[in-house]
C-alpha cells in the first residue's frame, strides 16, 4: 500500500508540471489603430539614437521621427518577425532538455502447473549517455539562431523605419510642390482671364487664349495627378504603421537627415560586418551552422546506453544485471548528415560574402548619386538668384504697362519651374541619404540594439 501511495504521488508531481492547452480562436476584425496613442521610448536598447527618450506627442503634429517611432511600434509584419523570436527560445530550451530516462517493466505469467512455480518479473533503468555528448554542440546551435532571430528582426525594424521615412519625405514633399504647384495655377488663370477678356473686346485671337487654357489645364492634370499620389503615399503610411486608412496623420516638423562626408562612410564601411543588423544575422546563422557541423560529427562516434535491471524468474530466483547497449558504426557513420550540414556552411559562408559584397556596392552606388544630385541642386541654386531678379524686374516692368502680361507669364512659369526642380532635388538627396544611413548601418552614436518602446497610460483617459 505504501510503495502505491509514493507511485501515485511520483505521478501527481509530474502531472503538475504539464503544459495545458487553451483554445486561442482568430480574431474576425481588423485591429487598426482608430487613433495615435501616446508613447513612451526607453534609451536602454535602441535601433536609431535619435529615438532615446525621445517626446512623442501626437497632439502637437508627427514628424519624422514619431511616424517612424509608430511604425516600429504597431507595424503588423513586424508584429509577426518578433513573434519568430519565441519560436527560437522554445528551440533553444528544446535542445537544453536532458533526455528522460527509461524504465522497462515486465511480467511473465506460468502456463503450466508445477510445484514452486510462480509469476516472473522484470524492472529495469536505462539511460542514453549518446545525447549528452552533441548537447553543448546543440545548444550552442540554438542560442546562436536566437541571436539570428534578433538581429533578424532589428534589420526588419530598420526597413520599416526606412519605409516610414521616405514615405514622410515623399508625402510632405508632394504637399510642398502641391502649394508651389496652386500659386503657378493662380498666375497662369490670371493669364487666362486677361485673355479672355481681351479676346471679348477683340484685342486678342483666339489662338493665343487656347494656347493659355491648354497650359492652365496642364496644370490642372499635374495637381491632379499630385494629389493623387499624396493620397495613395499617405495610405501606405497609414498600412506601415498600422494605422485606420481613414486616419489622417497630422505630418509636421522639418526633415534633419546628417549628411555624411566621405570619411565618415569609409569609416562606416569598414565597421559594415559589426554594424549592420543583416550582416550580423547571417554572421549568427553561421555561427549556428558551425555547431550543427559540430554535432553531426559527434553522432558519428557509437552512442552508449546504459541501464541496471532486477529480475525474477517463474522458479523464484532474483538476478541484478547491467546491461550496455552501443551502436556499431559499420554502416551508418553518419555521413549523410556530415555531408549536408558541410554543404551548408559552405553556402552560408558565400551567402555572408555576397551580401557583404553587394552592400559594399550599394554604398559606393549612393554616395556617387548623392555627390551627383548634390553638385546638380547646387548649380540650380546658382542660377536661381539670377532668375528671381529678373522675374521682380518683370514685375515692375507690367506694372508700368512696360510689359505684356504674356511675356510676365512666362518668366514668371520659369522661376516656378526651377523652384520646382530643386524641390525635387532636396527630396531625391532626403531620401538618398535615408537609404544611405540603413545601408551603412544607420547608428553613428555607437549603440545598437531592439527598441523597446511602451504605450503610457493616461489617467482618465
Amino acid at each position: 500500500m505504501k510503495r502505491w501511495m509514493i507511485a501515485t504521488f511520483m505521478l501527481m508531481q509530474g502531472l503538475t508540471a504539464c503544459a495545458l492547452y487553451h483554445p486561442k480562436p482568430l480574431a474576425a476584425t481588423p485591429s487598426f489603430l482608430e487613433r495615435v496613442p501616446r508613447l513612451a521610448v526607453t534609451a536602454d536598447r535602441l535601433s536609431l539614437p535619435e529615438l532615446g527618450n525621445y517626446p512623442f506627442n501626437p497632439d502637437d503634429g508627427l514628424d519624422m521621427t514619431e511616424v517612424a517611432i509608430l511604425a516600429v511600434v504597431n507595424n503588423p509584419d513586424l508584429r509577426t518577425k518578433r513573434d519568430g523570436r519565441g519560436i527560437a527560445r522554445a528551440q533553444l530550451l528544446a535542445a537544453g532538455v536532458l533526455p528522460n530516462p527509461q524504465v522497462t517493466a515486465g511480467l511473465d505469467h506460468p502456463t503450466t502447473s508445477g510445484p514452486g512455480l510462480m509469476n516472473a518479473f522484470t524492472l529495469g533503468l536505462s539511460y542514453d549517455f549518446g545525447a549528452l555528448v552533441t548537447r553543448p554542440a546543440a545548444l550552442g546551435a540554438a542560442r546562436a539562431a536566437v541571436d539570428k532571430i534578433d538581429w533578424g528582426v532589428l534589420w526588419q525594424e530598420w526597413q520599416v523605419v526606412q519605409k516610414a521615412r521616405l514615405l514622410f519625405i515623399q508625402v510632405t514633399g508632394q504637399e510642398r510642390t502641391y502649394r508651389t504647384l496652386q500659386q503657378y495655377r493662380a498666375l497662369l488663370a490670371e493669364r487666362y482671364r486677361r485673355a479672355a477678356a481681351a479676346l471679348a473686346e477683340g484685342n486678342l485671337t483666339m489662338d493665343t487664349v487656347t494656347a493659355n487654357l491648354t497650359e492652365l489645364q496642364a496644370i490642372d492634370t499635374r495637381l491632379n495627378m499630385l494629389k493623387r499620389k499624396n493620397r495613395q503615399g499617405r495610405q501606405d503610411l497609414n498600412a506601415l504603421a498600422g494605422v485606420a486608412p481613414a486616419v489622417q496623420l497630422p505630418l509636421t516638423g522639418k526633415i534633419n537627415l546628417p549628411d555624411l562626408t566621405a570619411t565618415q562612410i569609409d569609416a562606416a564601411l569598414k565597421q559594415l560586418p559589426q554594424r549592420r543588423p543583416d550582416l550580423l544575422a547571417l554572421q549568427a546563422g553561421y555561427a549556428s551552422q558551425e555547431q550543427l557541423f559540430r554535432q553531426a560529427v559527434l553522432a558519428q562516434f557509437p552512442s552508449l546506453n546504459l541501464g541496471l535491471n532486477r529480475a525474477r524468474d517463474t522458479s523464484g530466483v532474483y538476478t541484478t544485471g547491467l546491461g550496455v547497449t552501443m551502436t556499431l558504426p559499420i554502416f551508418d557513420r553518419n555521413q549523410g548528415a556530415i555531408a549536408v550540414t558541410r554543404a551548408t556552411r559552405r553556402q552560408l559562408y558565400d551567402e555572408y560574402q555576397a551580401r557583404l559584397n553587394t552592400a559594399c556596392s550599394e554604398v559606393a552606388a549612393l554616395a556617387e548619386q548623392i555627390r551627383l544630385t548634390g553638385e546638380q541642386r547646387q548649380a540650380v541654386l546658382a542660377a536661381l538668384p539670377q532668375l528671381e531678379t529678373v522675374a521682380r524686374r518683370a514685375r515692375d516692368a507690367l506694372d508700368a504697362g512696360e510689359m505684356e502680361i504674356a511675356q510676365f507669364t512666362g518668366l514668371q512659369a520659369a522661376l516656378f519651374e526651377k523652384r520646382l526642380e530643386v524641390q525635387t532635388m532636396e527630396q531625391s538627396l532626403l531620401e538618398q541619404r535615408t537609404m544611405l544611413l540603413t545601408l551603412l548601418g544607420n547608428d553613428f552614436s555607437g549603440r545598437k540594439g531592439v527598441p523597446q518602446i511602451h504605450p503610457v497610460t493616461q489617467k482618465g483617459r
